[in-house]
């Protein structure tokens, strides 16, 4: 009998392995990345008060209350917020147009929103798409991309790529071939916009003239250290997924694979583990005390050594994605500087090669 059993459990882990063939990239952590020298502002305290209701929204709830509950609190973030932008709802792709005063429909920003691929809408993330539109000069159109569990995972990949196929030669008055492209995301949704990318590149369809991530996910294998050593300093991501780090590693890509559909280790749901070489100019922002951020690390030091343009801009003590709470948070009205920034340089050298 204990034959058998050690025959099954070996079994086992030679099918993870040759399943999940997890590539180390802990090579990449040695890559020096800048920190900003500050102290969170004042107003970071607001931020985590609103943290801690988003996490009484949902206390004592199981299963799809709890979700229901957390997608009305995450809807809830743009309420009241003194936004400037005009917003279209759009049917086909299903999602919604925003347009700052004199926006140029020409310009054109998808945006992919993050919720780990089960919360969030474009109406969520109104106080980011709104600023992004002003700072660009864009039409930024905020998909509303299938979400998990009512759907496959693959169903929000696909959402997104026919989405910038669309955007590509449709604006917000209709049809119209957009001039300057713009991939962005935050979170799951930032994890969306890195995979759309590769998969542009290698689609034949014109390439976005950029791309923008903010605190994105890169790899479901959960491999990087900062899932571990972050999550006490994580005040949104450690109390959800802090409890992951107790589970052994293979455990949970069996359970991402029979969640998603899709092998934790694929680079349309770990982007860092494709291939990284000849994409258009990248800026991502990550906090140091995020889970995420050496998602972000390995990301960027992958990218670059392969030769693709990707920053890395890293701030100290925020939150995840901390540039939904402009215009509260400083930093956050900080960090769509560094957008703004990053998006200037590119189109003056993109001037100046023509």
């Amino acid at each position: 009998m204990l034959w058998i059993v050690i025959t099954i459990i070996g079994l086992i882990i030679a099918i993870t392995l040759v399943l999940f063939r997890v590539e180390d990239f802990s090579h990449f952590d040695q890559d020096e990345h800048s920190v900003r020298e500050s102290l969170p502002s004042e107003a970071h305290e607001q931020v985590l008060g609103r943290i801690r209701d988003m996490g009484n929204a949902s206390r004592g709830l199981r299963g799809k209350a709890r979700l229901v509950a957390l997608r009305q609190h995450m809807d809830g973030l743009s309420e009241g917020l003194a936004l400037v932008s005009e917003f279209r709802f759009n049917d086909q792709p299903r999602g919604e147009w925003v347009l700052a005063p004199g926006a140029d429909s020409q310009r054109r920003i998808l945006y992919i929103h993050g919720g780990a691929w089960a919360a969030g809408s474009p109406r969520s993330h109104r106080a980011i798409t709104d600023r992004l539109s002003h700072i660009a000069n864009a039409a930024v159109f905020a998909l509303d991309y299938r979400l998990m569990p009512e759907n496959r995972f693959l169903d929000g990949v696909r959402d997104c790529r026919k989405a910038y196929a669309w955007l590509l030669d449709h604006g917000p008055d209709g049809e119209a071939a957009a001039d300057f492209m713009v991939v962005a995301g935050d979170s799951a949704g930032g994890s969306h916009a890195l995979a759309l990318i590769a998969w542009i590149r290698d689609s034949g369809l014109p390439q976005a003239d950029a791309a923008i991530a903010l605190s994105p996910s890169t790899d479901l294998t959960l491999t990087a250290p900062s899932n571990r050593t972050n999550i006490n300093s994580d005040p949104l991501l450690g109390p959800v997924f802090g409890g992951l780090s107790k589970i052994p590693l293979p455990v949970i890509w069996w359970a991402t694979l029979a969640a998603f559909r899709v092998s934790p280790t694929s680079p349309v749901a770990s982007p860092l583990r494709g291939n990284l070489a000849n994409l258009p100019p990248t800026l991502i922002h990550a906090s140091d005390t995020e889970m995420l951020l050496d998602n972000a690390r390995r990301y960027a030091a992958k990218a670059r050594s392969m030769a693709s343009p990707v920053e890395l801009h890293t701030w100290p003590g925020m939150v995840h994605v901390w540039q939904i709470f402009t215009p509260l948070l400083p930093e956050a009205n900080d960090a769509f500087d560094d957008i703004a920034e990053f998006l200037a340089h590119l189109e003056a050298a993109q001037d100046h090669k023509s």
